[in-house]
Order: structure tokens, then C-alpha cells, then sequence
């Protein structure tokens, strides 16, 4: 799999799909809402880049992964959120507007710290010996893979507007579809390996979901934003693209077995996502209800 027609076609016109589909929901004026919102964009940044990628590794070590799955769950504490964010924040009235904005600064600062994440989690797991550190050529192929096709949905947003908005749904269900079949695909070629770790792959990847969706909604309710920020945040950092971390494995680093618990993970996420949208929609409504009763 990692040398055939998938990897090296496949993957990087899937990820350039849906990068582009994420251009097209993006404005310069988006980079310029960290001056109108500084607190919330400083917190979902913080959480994203910092919190994050501690919560996985101390998960990672706590359940006892195999290096392999466990630098494949740090590439998914690398990786940025997406238009699936977007959705659901919208879905349970979440500040879209918000998840737009940390969508697309998170994609410019992933250029520093995705390189960063993935050398430091192939030396905290792989071990001195079998440690490679990204090199400089794949660091560029990340930055060009994920930069060039939202610049390119960015200028097409602002010069043709009507046929950006006749482009979007095509664009989304083409992006699920993709999701999907790299999912099913990773799933086939890693199957003796992905058996062998059903349990602990399992619960990996739905904690540091479940986790990482608590610590952005949490994190912005302990700083008192508005509602509607915390959803956004929680959403932003909680779903994150996993068509970047299983191209990461599969083109970057070559390794079939760190692609599991991405592919996982892009599978769970949207089941979880849709409950927590439901927990949180309900606690808002009862939180009414509780002050009258008092």
C-alpha cells in the first residue's frame, strides 16, 4: 500500500481535495479576527498547539501503545481541524465565524508544528536508533500539500464568488467520499496489525477524542467566553483532519501501522461529535431551568 498508486496519487489528490474545499470557506479577513476576538482565538491556538499534543502523548504512555500507533496518534495531535468542524459547530450553534478563523490560522502555524510534533514524537517512541527526523524535503511536501490548494480555494472564493458557492457541496461530499474509502483502504491493508490492537487503538482514539473536545469547550468556559465560543473551540481542536495524518503516515513517514489510529479516529469523530453536540445543547437548555428552580 505505501508504494503503490495510493500513496503516491491517491493520497495527495484526496488531501489536495479537501484542503481545497477549505479555501473555499476562507477570507483574509478571517487572519484578522484574532484582533477583533484575541482572547478566543488565543485560547483554541493554545489548546490546539500545546494542550493538545500533551493530552495525546501522556495518553499514548498511559495505555501503553506500541510506537508505531503511538506516533500515529501524535500525527493526529498534529494536524489542524477542518470543514468538518465547521459543520458541526454550525449545526450546534457554535461561532462558525470562529471556527473559520482558528481553521485557517491553525493551517498557516501547522507549518512549524507539524515538523515540530512528528520529530519529537518519532524520537519519544521510535527510539534513538530507529529515530529519522522529518527531513527538510518532507517538511517542504507537507507545507506545499496543505497551503497550495486553500490558497488556491482562497483565490477562488474571492474572485469568482458564485462559482465557489456552486463548487461547496460538490467539493464537501467529495471530501466525505474520500474520507471514507482512505478509511475502508487503511482498514484492508492493515487489518492483522489493526486486529492485534483493536482494544487499545480503540480507546485511544476515542479518549483523546472525547478528551480533546472536553479540554476546548472547558478551556474556554474557565476563560468566560460566550457559548457559542466555547462549542466553536471545543469543536475546532476535537475534530481534527485525519486525512493529514494518514497521508502524513503513508507519504511522509512511510509506515502503514501509523495510519490506523488516524483512520480510526476519522471514523469515530463523527459519531462523537454529534453526542457531544447533543450534551452540550442540553446542558445549555437546562441550565435556565435550574436557575428558576433556585
Amino acid at each position: 500500500m505505501q508504494a503503490n498508486a495510493l500513496s503516491t496519487i491517491g493520497l495527495p489528490l484526496a488531501l489536495a481535495v479537501i484542503m481545497l474545499g477549505l479555501g473555499l470557506h476562507l477570507r483574509i479577513e478571517d487572519f484578522k479576527r484574532i484582533l477583533v476576538q484575541p482572547k478566543a482565538i488565543l485560547i483554541g491556538l493554545l489548546c490546539q498547539t500545546v494542550l493538545l499534543p500533551a493530552l495525546c502523548f501522556f495518553l499514548c504512555k498511559s495505555l501503553g501503545l506500541s510506537a508505531e500507533l503511538a506516533v500515529g496518534m501524535m500525527l493526529l495531535a498534529a494536524s489542524p481541524g477542518g470543514i468538518t468542524a465547521n459543520l458541526y459547530s454550525h449545526l450546534f450553534k457554535g461561532d462558525v465565524a470562529l471556527n473559520i478563523s482558528l481553521t485557517a490560522i491553525n493551517s498557516v502555524l501547522s507549518i512549524a508544528s507539524i515538523p515540530f510534533i512528528v520529530n519529537f514524537a518519532l524520537e519519544s517512541f521510535m527510539g534513538s536508533q530507529a529515530y529519522i527526523p522529518l527531513q527538510f524535503q518532507k517538511t517542504l511536501e507537507v507545507i506545499v500539500m496543505v497551503l497550495t490548494p486553500v490558497a488556491i480555494g482562497m483565490v477562488i472564493h474571492a474572485k469568482f464568488p458564485r462559482f465557489s458557492a456552486r463548487m461547496d457541496k460538490p467539493v464537501k461530499i467529495a471530501s466525505s467520499v474520500i474520507l471514507a474509502l482512505l478509511i475502508v483502504l487503511v482498514v484492508i491493508s492493515q487489518w492483522t496489525v489493526l486486529m492485534s490492537n483493536i482494544q487499545v487503538v480503540g480507546t485511544a482514539t476515542l479518549a483523546f477524542n472525547v478528551l480533546s473536545m472536553l479540554v476546548g469547550y472547558f478551556a474556554g468556559k474557565f476563560s468566560r467566553l460566550t457559548e457559542g465560543q466555547n462549542r466553536a473551540i471545543a469543536f475546532e481542536i476535537g475534530l481534527h483532519n485525519s486525512t493529514l495524518g494518514i497521508y502524513l503516515a503513508l507519504v511522509v513517514l512511510k509506515d502503514g501501522a501509523m495510519s490506523i489510529a488516524p483512520a480510526i479516529y476519522g471514523l469515530l469523530m463523527f459519531f462523537t461529535a454529534a453526542v457531544f453536540g447533543w450534551w452540550v445543547s442540553r446542558r445549555a437548555a437546562a441550565a435556565p431551568a435550574l436557575a428558576v428552580a433556585r
